[in-house]
This record gives structure tokens, sequence and C-alpha cells, in this order.
């Protein structure tokens, strides 16, 4: 583990298989972070009145603050805040998580682990509100202002949490060549259905051919996947 940067991030040592993944240096690499925050600030405008009734419900739901923060690791193995609308009880234990992803990160195919990943369908830490949130995916909004930061982008490899990069090789330290995002192939085409080997080569797949129309077409197809809630839990 590298000390920490000068913005308070930590930063791991990470392979320097990250140094090889394809960059696509010009337009888009510019526009993309500050299309971002366009859409961000945009979006917090927009959508103020429903982000105000969603903290209402969380507040009359359960005891504890309305936004979850949790470190994850982002671009280049640097690790930052991630924002979420609090789902899950006050002080929940992270062993089930680390558990469900421990089954996940070593099983061959998803048939190992059942019908479900390291996104638990059956997780008892979570509250009411917060399971309507999940399977509406309302709870990622916040991550808005992870966009404002510059920490994520919209599109992009999901970040991971920091003890999940323990069963990375190699190969899978690819992902984070690039910022992580709200959303990616892995929800659009893999959400509980495919295994992890399978979702990092859905990540490097997305890195080697990203494009601002390419981008486009999986926010698209999010929005059909949340109305359908295909993949959600």
């Amino acid at each position: 583990m590298i000390g920490p940067t000068s913005s308070g991030a930590s930063q791991f040592a990470v392979p320097n298989a990250l140094a090889t993944i394809p960059s696509h240096a010009g337009w888009y690499d510019r526009a993309k972070p500050v299309l971002d925050r366009v859409l961000a600030i945009v979006g917090l405008i927009v959508l103020l009145p429903a982000l105000l009734l969603i903290a209402l419900a969380i507040c009359l739901d359960s005891a504890g603050p309305i936004l979850f923060r949790q470190r994850r690791v982002g671009q280049g193995g640097v690790e930052f805040t991630m924002f979420k609308f609090r789902t899950m009880v006050v002080n929940a234990d992270d062993a089930l998580h680390r558990a469900a992803f421990d089954r996940f990160a070593r099983a061959r195919s998803l048939a190992d682990v059942g019908d479900t990943t390291f996104k638990m369908r059956r997780d008892p830490r979570i509250t009411r509100v917060g399971r309507i949130l999940r399977a509406t995916s309302l709870d990622e909004l916040p991550q808005l202002l992870n966009f404002i930061n510059g920490t994520m982008s919209l599109v992009g490899p999901r970040p991971p949490i920091r003890y999940e990069t323990a069963y990375y090789t190699a190969r899978h330290w690819g992902r984070l060549a690039v910022r992580p995002g709200l959303t990616g192939p892995w929800q659009v085409y893999g959400r509980n259905r495919v295994s992890f080997d399978e979702m990092v080569a859905l990540d490097l797949d997305y890195i080697a051919k990203r494009s601002l129309p390419y981008d486009l077409k999986l926010i698209l197809m999010t929005i059909g996947a949340m109305v359908s809630r295909n993949g959600a839990g």
C-alpha cells in the first residue's frame, strides 16, 4: 500500500498491467469528465424533489444517516469515498458480503455460487425502504456527487471495495485503468448472470472500445434494465 496522496486518498501498489490498457488520448478522454460534471449538476437540480422524498423515507424508516459513505478503489488503485443512499441498518456487519464475494471470486462459473453473486438477493441487513431503493437502483443517485468531484464517471467499471482486490490478478487490475462508473457493461449485460472472470472480461472489453456513442448505448440500456428491474437486487 502506498501512502496517502496529497488529496487524502490512498493508493495501492498495483501491477504494471494498468499501463498496458489502451488509452484513447484525444477529445473523448478530455470531454468525458466535463460531460459527467455537467450531467451531474443538471441531474441534481432536476431530481432534487425526488432526492428529498427519498431522504425523508429513509429517515422515517430507520434510524441513521441518509447517506452511506464507503471507501472504494478507483482509477489507478486510488481509494475514494463513494456515496449512496443508506439501504441497510446502521453498523451492518460486512461479513455476509465478504463471504458472498469470496464464493463469487473463487467460483469458476456462476453455477458454483447458486443464483446470486456478491449482490445478495436476500440480505437481512437491508431496510424496507432500502429494498425498494435497491430494486429500482435509486440508491445510486448520490453518486452524482462523485461525478462532480471527479472520482467517478457515468459509465465505467464498478469500483471494488478494498478487500475485493485481494482476489485480483494482474489481469483483473486492468479494469481500474479508467475511472469507475455508475453503470457499465456488467450492469447491462451480466449483472447476477456472469462469473467474476466474465465480469472482468466485460470491463476490459469496454475499456478497449470505450467511446461516447458506446457510453450512450450503455446508458440507454441501463434505463431499460431499471424499468424492467432486470438483474436488480
